[in-house]
C-alpha cells in the first residue's frame, strides 16, 4: 500500500518513512504544500498523511483543493495544531482523521489501518469529456478510443482541464497544478497547450481545447456543435 507523507520537518518525515516502511507500506515524502499537492494529484496513493503548517501552501488549502477536484484519497492530518477549532476546520475542509503532535506511533499506524479499511477499493477515475478520456491511474489519454501519447506535463495540464470541464481555468491554476515548483512563467502553460492542441484536437480535426481570452483555457465536448 502506497502512502504520501507531506511533512516539512525533514527528520520527522524520514522517521515516519522508516517506521511505516517497516510496517509494509511504500512511502513517498513531500516537504512543502505545493509539492504535496502535485504528488497527491499525480500519484496513486491509498492514504495521505498531511501536516497543516507547511511552506508554500498550508495543509488546509492542500486538503480543500484535492476535495474540490474530486480526489477522495483518505487524508490523516498530523499536526502540532491541537485546538478544537483547528481540528474542526481540518475535518470540515475534507480530512478524514486528525492526530496531534506529539503522537503515539502505535496509534498513528492503527488509525491508518482503520482509514484503509474504510476506504472503498475502487479504481481511480477515468475522466471523460466527450470522446476524450484520461485514465488517471494509468496516465493514458485516448481520443475516440485512439491512444494519444502525452508528456507528464501535458497530461497534468489536460487532467486539470478535464476535472473542470466546461469551466475557464486560469494559467495560474494550471501552473500550480503542473509546475508546483516553477509556478511563475505563463509561457510554460502556453507552450504545453499549443502542443496539446496539436495532439488531441488538430490530429483529430477537433476544437475541444479553447482559449478564454484574458483568463486561460477550457476543455469542452465539441461534438455538441456538430
Amino acid at each position: 500500500m502506497r502512502i504520501l507523507v507531506v511533512e516539512d520537518e525533514v527528520d520527522l518525515a524520514h522517521t515516519l518513512r522508516t517506521g511505516l516502511t517497516a510496517e509494509g507500506y511504500s512511502v513517498d515524502l513531500a516537504h512543502d504544500g505545493r509539492q504535496g499537492l502535485w504528488m497527491a494529484r499525480t500519484g496513486e496513493y491509498a492514504l495521505v498523511v498531511l501536516d497543516l503548517m507547511l511552506p508554500g501552501l498550508n495543509g488546509y488549502k492542500v486538503c480543500a483543493q484535492l476535495r474540490r477536484e474530486g480526489n477522495a484519497t483518505p487524508i490523516l492530518v498530523l499536526t502540532a495544531k491541537d485546538g478544537d477549532w483547528d481540528q474542526a476546520e481540518a475535518l470540515d475542509t475534507g480530512a478524514d482523521d486528525y492526530l496531534a503532535k506529539p503522537f503515539s506511533y502505535m496509534v498513528l499506524v492503527a488509525r491508518l489501518r482503520a482509514l484503509a479499511r474504510r476506504s472503498p477499493a475502487t479504481a481511480p477515475p477515468v475522466l471523460a469529456v466527450g470522446d476524450l478520456s484520461l485514465d488517471v491511474a494509468g496516465r493514458v489519454c485516448r481520443r475516440g478510443g485512439v491512444r494519444v501519447d502525452l508528456t507528464p506535463r501535458e497530461f497534468a495540464v489536460l487532467e486539470l482541464l478535464a476535472r473542470r470541464a466546461g469551466q475557464a481555468v486560469s494559467k495560474g491554476d494550471l501552473l500550480y497544478h503542473a509546475w508546483p515548483d516553477e509556478a511563475y512563467d505563463p509561457n510554460l502553460v502556453e507552450a504545453r497547450v499549443s502542443s496539446l492542441r496539436r495532439k488531441v484536437d488538430t490530429a483529430f480535426r477537433r476544437q475541444s481545447l479553447q482559449t478564454v481570452r484574458g483568463t486561460g483555457y477550457r476543455l469542452v465536448d465539441d461534438r455538441e456543435r456538430e
